[in-house]
């Protein structure tokens, strides 16, 4: 273990007795959403709720933040940067994958043009701000998605190296940079670099609920999580009051292997998002506790979660504007969490019943046709399974016609999968390793989107699995170990790892595996 991880599990460990010493409940009434000053050329007598709406802003509090942006338009109505932050907060989540609609894209270029109308009242640099964010709507209807990203992050870096002393303008500039990096590009150049703006930054500045938060974003990556360790145990404190300020640091937790402390926080964000009706935010919230709890193999908890699902659904605007998770977030926990229950638990009869739905959003449709392949496979119904590879093929050439380059790829990484098993369950062994192998393969060349706590079940895990049943352990102790460096306390590879050592007649791997797995779950089987 390296020395900068052990420092971030030593401050990680603390995060339950510092959240329960500094956290206000949502019940003291108290707001909490830490401390923004963004100077602007407005009417002083508005500039304490521009603030709040900024900070709303910082916590991806989308919803509230355009309240509070009209409420300041109420008070004084040539204020164009009010303006400019109802058209960012329109763009909602920047680390959310998957192509805007066009009606909430022309709401938010309908603001940055209202910025515009005015700006001859504002500022050079308030000029820069409605100038860049206009960039993220402009001929949307031609210009793909990621083009009009990269052209706001570039406009953003021009404004933080023309000002330097403009903090607010670096902050912003750091998530576009973190936002807008390709997740294929494994020296995270973009990430690192927004957290060498953020860090220096949040020294000066520890109650900016941007800083905090966006740090963790900038490093949600396996290898440089453990750098957020820091933000992730103090953004909580920073906005109890936002839900996603709740939820965000399970990001860093998950990454890590803290499942007891993902499932707290996850908790307190169900709570306030139910509460603020940011139900999208509540259903994410509950998918990462979810996964959590089947990691310690709280099994009950995690059905409780499943059981909770269609009174939330219930009260679920798949349109509506609240917290930081969109609106497919909800529609992907809904799919995600029933899949997770079953797949977890190696339950392929449960995989195999799920039932798929159409929904806007077919990257998420893909999770239960994933799931019920696999547990078709396992179940002997090939005919079911094929349907829904079929399925999964149609999504994912949905997916690329319509310019959804990652979420193609991750179905097409499901696909291989599911196809895999079919081979294996077909008798055809030699064709099941090779499409196994190259889902694995394709998978460590792209990231997990921040929708979701992790695959439904990681393509190299897979193939141990597919590796014991061909009776290989000792090739599949070397995938089991793979997949732990990238998905830490993962019950199901350190339960696949015990076997595959015990098989191989590795003693000595068999013992310490056994010790994790222990250690994980409390001595549950």
């Amino acid at each position: 273990m390296s020395r900068l991880f052990a420092v971030a599990l030593i401050l990680v460990f603390s995060y339950a007795a510092s959240a329960q010493e500094h956290v206000h409940p949502p019940s003291s009434g108290a707001e909490k959403l830490g401390s923004v000053h963004f100077a602007t050329s407005c009417s002083p007598a508005v500039q304490p709720h521009f603030d709040r709406a900024v900070a709303l802003l910082h916590s991806f509090e989308f919803g509230a933040a355009i309240k509070g942006f009209n409420e300041v338009l109420a008070v004084d109505s040539t204020c164009a940067m009010a303006h400019w932050g109802i058209a960012l907060s329109r763009w909602t989540n920047p680390m959310a994958a998957g192509n805007r609609a066009p009606e909430l894209l022309q709401q938010g270029r309908l603001a940055a043009a209202a910025a515009k109308r005015l700006s001859a009242r504002a500022t050079e640099r308030e000029r820069g701000y409605i100038s860049a964010v206009a960039r993220l709507y402009n001929d949307f209807e031609r210009v793909d998605q990621r083009s009009r990203f990269v052209a706001y992050e570039r406009a953003m870096g021009e404004m933080a190296e023309r000002d330097p002393a403009d903090t607010e303008a670096r902050i912003f500039y750091a998530i576009s940079l973190a936002a807008s990096a390709p997740p294929t590009d494994k020296t995270y150049a973009n990430q690192r670099k927004a957290g060498s703006i953020l860090e220096p930054l949040w020294e000066r500045q520890p109650n900016h609920p941007g800083l905090a938060h966006y740090i963790i974003h900038s490093y949600d990556f396996p290898p440089l999580a453990p750098e957020a360790a820091a933000a992730a145990r103090r953004y909580a404190s920073i906005a109890p009051s936002a839900a996603h300020a709740l939820h965000m640091p399970s990001h860093t937790f998950t990454r890590i292997g803290m499942w007891r402390e993902s499932i707290a926080t996850n908790l307190r964000s169900v709570e306030v998002a139910t509460r603020t009706a940011s139900i999208a935010e509540a259903l994410h919230a509950y998918d990462y506790a979810a996964y959590a709890y089947l990691q310690l193999r709280r099994d009950s908890a995690a059905r409780n979660v499943v059981d909770k699902l269609p009174a939330l659904e219930a009260r679920f605007d798949v349109n509506a504007i609240t917290g930081a998770a969109p609106g497919s977030a909800g529609v992907f926990a809904l799919a995600a969490i029933p899949a997770r229950y079953a797949l977890e638990r190696r339950s392929w009869g449960e995989a195999a019943a799920l039932e798929p739905r159409t929904t806007g959003f077919s990257w998420a449709e893909a999770m239960t046709h994933f799931a019920r392949a696999l547990g078709a496979s396992h179940t002997g119904d090939l005919t079911k399974a094929r349907i829904s590879i079929d399925s999964l093929a149609a999504i994912r050439h949905r997916l690329a016609t319509k310019g959804e380059a990652y979420w193609s790829e991750q179905v097409a990484i499901q696909r291989l999968g599911a196809e895999a098993w079919l081979e294996l369950a077909a008798g055809r062994r030699d064709s099941a390793l090779a499409r196994m192998r190259e889902a694995a393969t394709r998978e460590e060349a792209t990231e997990k989107n921040a929708v979701t706590p992790g695959p439904l079940a990681p393509a190299r895990e897979l193939l141990g699995d597919m590796l014991m049943e061909l009776r290989r352990p000792g090739e599949a102790l070397s995938e089991y170990r793979l997949t732990l460096v990238k998905e830490p306390n993962r019950y199901r590879s350190l339960a696949g790892a015990v076997r595959a050592a015990g098989a191989s007649g590795d003693r000595v791997a068999e013992a310490d595996f056994r010790a994790q797995l222990k250690a994980l779950t409390e001595g549950k089987p």
